[in-house]
């Protein structure tokens, strides 16, 4: 499915997981759970997101699989444990999209749209009407390739800017995306919807 085919579908937004969800490890990975620090700005973001009634997934690269820096089963267990410490807030997502390859070996490594794709067809969302949140220029251009809205947090904006909203700090992220999600409309019972 490419953005130009995608047909009108369920709202969401893609969240990039280091930086964003969780504390950057910086030029390294997040190896083990321990390591993995839910940050409440994030917490607070997704909660818009519900409010407003946007589906909501994590996609995110981890080369350090195919490095052997970790295995796949760290990187699930770290996901299990941001499935629990979501639900402790009441919140969850609908999907994560991993990328285990290093560049030049698929079509979902980021800045490729592949995640978004993947999670589009699987999910029948419609990546015009939904956003990805990232703190990299790849998260950004794989947004926009897919044809969401896109946010880049935290990152020096690029010149000429590739991103559709610049934010400074994570913090300011909620307050962007309450301003920037309509609420969508839900049927409701009795009214013949």
């Amino acid at each position: 499915m490419t953005p130009q085919t995608a047909k009108p579908g369920r709202r969401a937004v893609f969240f990039d997981r280091d930086g964003i969800v969780n504390r950057s490890p910086g030029p390294g990975y997040v190896e083990r759970v321990a390591d993995f620090h839910l940050q409440p700005e994030f917490v607070a973001a997704l909660r818009v997101v519900r409010a407003a009634g946007y589906c909501a997934f994590l996609f995110t690269n981890q080369r350090g699989i195919a490095l052997g820096r970790m295995a796949a089963a760290a990187v699930e267990a770290i996901h299990a444990e941001l499935g629990r410490l979501l639900a402790r807030e009441g919140l969850a997502l609908d999907g994560i999209y991993v990328c285990p390859h290093q560049n030049g070996e698929c079509a979902c490594r980021k800045p490729l749209p592949g995640l978004l794709l993947a999670a589009a067809r699987d999910h029948d969302v419609d990546l015009a009407a939904s956003w990805v949140v990232g703190d990299h220029l790849r998260d950004v251009q794989a947004g926009g390739a897919a044809g969401c809205g896109t946010v880049l947090v935290g990152a020096p904006p690029p010149t000429p800017p590739e991103a559709d909203f610049h934010l400074a700090h994570l913090a300011d992220l909620p307050g962007l995306l309450a301003a920037r999600l309509p609420p969508l409309q839900l049927p409701q019972p009795g009214k013949g919807n």
